[in-house]
């Protein structure tokens, strides 16, 4: 097993454990492939949830430019109940797994194609 796939399944695991959601496999697997290498550098593959700035790319380059939504679309309250999904108190949040809940959150797995 690749370096990928052993994260994916960690992904699941926490989608699993953590949020209380069954993983889209497929899905999981296309949006954890779409972050690139930033899955494996330690800060870039987790999200800061308490770091505004953080939020603010979170919601601009992926949010807005990848997914295509608008600031009508509630960001800041989509953000915040995958925020509050993932556990306020999960000091790790992996960067896929907020990105999958989000593209589930607002149906936009298309994007994914």
């Amino acid at each position: 097993m690749n370096k990928r796939d052993e994260l994916i399944k960690k992904y699941e695991a926490d989608l699993r454990e953590k949020c209380g959601v069954e993983p889209d496999g497929d899905l999981l697997r296309k949006v954890t492939i779409g972050l690139g290498p930033s899955i494996y550098n330690k800060d870039s593959a987790t999200v800061s949830a308490t770091d505004p700035s953080e939020i603010e790319r979170l919601k601009n380059n992926f949010l807005i430019k990848k997914l295509g939504l608008s600031e009508e679309d509630a960001l800041d309250a989509a953000i915040e109940s995958v925020i509050e999904t993932y556990g306020k108190s999960v000091r790790t949040k992996h960067r896929a797994v907020v990105y999958y809940l989000l593209v589930v959150h607002f149906d936009k797995a298309a994007v994914y194609g």
